[in-house]
């Protein structure tokens, strides 16, 4: 029988995404993996070397996914606040990629990532263009780029990082109200002259 290898590398992946989301890298079991997906176990080791692997080749999948879905272009610094709306949208739409972010840092610490230099010049890339903007008068001087950047992309995520502690503070507060509040913050922060949207 003919092995379909790239069907099988992706359900591979699918269930790699729910597995590690659930239980992290430490906690994720290959077995389970294997499992969900329908798949001998040997594969996923024929595919992706190993747990860690895999872990490293999903997470970069889902961040491409990301960045596909919500590109940074010179719409993104008109409105900053509509950009971190749209960040805002996929995060609950995906809820996944914020756990794999999680568990990554709990797997690594502060410590280097596989593939770092690459996600690093991804996020170097969008500092430039705030930096540019501030340069330009489109943006405040301060915070500075880098820190404007961080902060928008936490404005964006916390909410389902920490879903908890969003009610305790906010209440059962509607998902609207919820990316109102972060367009706004996303505009006032980078923006002097912002019309409130509340």
């Amino acid at each position: 029988m003919a092995w379909n290898t790239e069907e099988t590398r992706r359900r591979l992946k699918e269930a790699a995404v729910v597995e590690f989301a659930a239980h992290g890298l430490a906690g994720t079991r290959v077995e389970r993996i294997a499992a969900r997906a329908g798949v001998n176990k040997e594969r996923l080791y024929n595919y992706f070397g190993d747990k860690e692997q895999l872990f490293h080749s999903v997470l970069s999948d889902e961040l491409a996914k990301i960045a596909a879905a919500v590109p940074f272009d010179a719409e993104s610094l008109r409105d900053v606040g509509e950009y971190a709306g749209r960040c805002f949208d996929y995060h609950v739409a995906n809820p996944h990629l914020v756990r794999l972010l999680q568990w990554e840092a709990l797997a690594y610490g502060d410590g280097a990532v596989p593939d770092e230099e690459g996600r690093a010049a991804h996020y170097r890339r969008k500092v430039e263009a705030f930096r540019s903007a501030q340069a330009d008068g489109v943006m405040v001087a301060s915070p500075g780029a880098a820190d404007l950047v961080f902060l928008i992309m936490s404005l964006s995520s916390w909410w389902l990082a920490v879903p908890q502690v969003a009610r305790m503070v906010t209440g059962q507060v509607e998902l609207a109200d919820r990316r109102a509040a972060v367009v706004e913050a996303a505009r006032r922060m980078a923006s002097a002259q912002v019309t409130p949207t509340r």
